[in-house]
């Protein structure tokens, strides 16, 4: 008998997990709602409604296939040399963001610094975070003038911010027990730092530090065409002269380039992890 009962608890309990949960779906449906309101709005400002151009240009479309499915290698080694000035820009600029942004990173952390610290430090990074690489470029043109030097500060001052968020994250994310060991034995906050945080969190930066630096030379491909320097000036050339299959060459040595650095990082990620 008390098997029985046993029993019909359990089969009562499942069914109660079977039921459908109205509020759940409820919630989902509402979000599905705004998604499709906010996308509805947007349409006609966004002119998603010129859509229709895509089949009426199709005679343009075809023309300007055709050009790119015929790159022009004539001008390879002026390609190269432009994707190895990218890929340097990139470099340098990854380099001084994780330069900078290791003593930054700290003083972003709750469990490293003061909060009088750490909240200025957080708006200073937020605000290098959300300006654009390509507005940084323009800015830096501006003040050193045209070449890789601006396209190297404007990589370097965006990626900043975004290196020390994702360095202060892991530092936060750290076991604090042989930090505590490390104080314990008298160790000064700098010792506590190099010998109990650091060892920690140095495989993950050198993991987010490579993936940065595939992204940014990504972001490097285009500073070249407001003047910072690398591959994205020929490119911008290239289209305003309408030599399409000469565009076509160049994105070739883009993807090529991207793929390799890609594939190697990864490779080297697997290690450090």
């Amino acid at each position: 008998m008390n098997t029985r009962a046993v029993h019909e608890n359990i089969s009562g309990e499942v069914m109660q997990e079977l039921k459908p949960r109205w509020s759940r779906y409820a919630g989902t449906a509402l979000t599905a709602i705004i998604i499709a309101i906010l996308l509805s709005v947007s349409y006609y400002p966004a002119e998603v409604n010129n859509w229709t151009f895509l089949i009426t240009d199709a005679g343009n479309m075809a023309d300007f296939i055709a050009d790119f499915l015929n790159p022009n290698f004539e001008d390879l080694n002026q390609i190269i040399l432009k994707m190895i000035e990218t890929i340097q820009i990139a470099l340098w600029g990854t380099a001084l963001s994780i330069l900078f942004g290791i003593p930054a990173a700290l003083l972003c952390s709750n469990n490293i610094a003061p909060v009088w610290v750490v909240q200025p430090m957080r708006r200073l990074m937020d605000a290098a975070r959300a300006i654009n690489e390509l507005v940084f470029a323009i800015l830096f043109v501006a003040a050193v003038g045209l070449g890789p030097f601006a396209g190297v500060m404007a990589l370097f001052i965006h990626n900043l911010g975004i290196i020390a968020k994702l360095f202060s994250e892991a530092v936060e994310a750290i076991d604090q027990r042989p930090v505590e060991g490390l104080a314990s034995t008298g160790a000064s906050r700098l010792q506590q730092i190099v010998f109990g945080v650091i060892p920690q969190v140095l495989p993950l930066w050198s993991s987010f530090s490579l993936y940065r630096f595939e992204t940014l030379v990504r972001s490097a491909t285009v500073l070249g065409i407001v003047g910072a320097g690398g591959i994205g000036f020929i490119f911008y050339e290239s289209f305003r002269s309408f030599e399409y299959d000469k565009a076509s060459a160049i994105i070739i040595v883009v993807v090529i380039s991207v793929t390799i650095i890609d594939i190697i990082s990864s490779q080297l990620r697997k290690q450090l992890l």
